[in-house]
């Protein structure tokens, strides 16, 4: 959320519920919604780290409102950042440990977790289905996200079939 935050404060000042709102419209329905309590901890902890600063605006009829702005350290946070690729192989896949310590335990078969884990994928391509069709058209960004979410699915769903059929080899 950190690095999400500082990119959005670059385009220029915002509080947190206006961050909140930008995140939202951006990538749509399909990104988990976030929360604007964990946004305004998040603001909170850059700030002490010298990233953004606030400001209190006062406003008419209401409570103060603290708006942020990105300082030169937060563009340099940024700009590395998006420099840096991201490198994150799943070697470290839950569904994988317990598909390799299922035998060890004697508490689960290895092919009814495969078939349980596909119905949970093809559900959730269901689903993000849904709201690929129910997404504003021109969000571009949140479809972008939806089809990527999608293919990681396929190859998911690939990937345990090619377990189940290494496991009946065994068998």
């Amino acid at each position: 959320m950190r690095l999400p935050l500082l990119a959005l404060l670059a385009r220029g000042p915002a509080h947190g519920y206006e961050l909140k709102q930008d995140l939202e419209q951006l990538l749509g329905s399909a990104y988990p919604q976030p929360n604007v309590g964990q946004i305004y901890v998040t603001l909170g902890r850059l700030e002490k780290s010298g990233l953004i600063e606030g400001e209190d605006v006062a406003q008419s009829s209401r409570p103060n409102k603290k708006v942020y702005h990105l300082t030169e350290a937060g563009r340099e946070a940024l700009r590395a950042w998006f420099e840096e690729p991201e490198d994150e192989p799943r070697v470290r896949d839950d569904f994988f440990m317990k598909l390799a310590l299922a035998p060890q335990t004697g508490l689960a078969d290895q092919i009814s977790l495969i078939n349980h884990q596909r119905r949970q994928y093809l559900n959730t391509m269901r689903q993000l289905s849904k709201l690929a069709a129910a997404e504003d058209r021109d969000n571009r960004i949140a479809h972008l996200l939806i089809e990527g979410a999608m293919l990681h699915l396929q190859a998911d769903l690939d990937w345990l079939e090619r377990c189940q059929e290494e496991l009946e080899e065994l068998e």
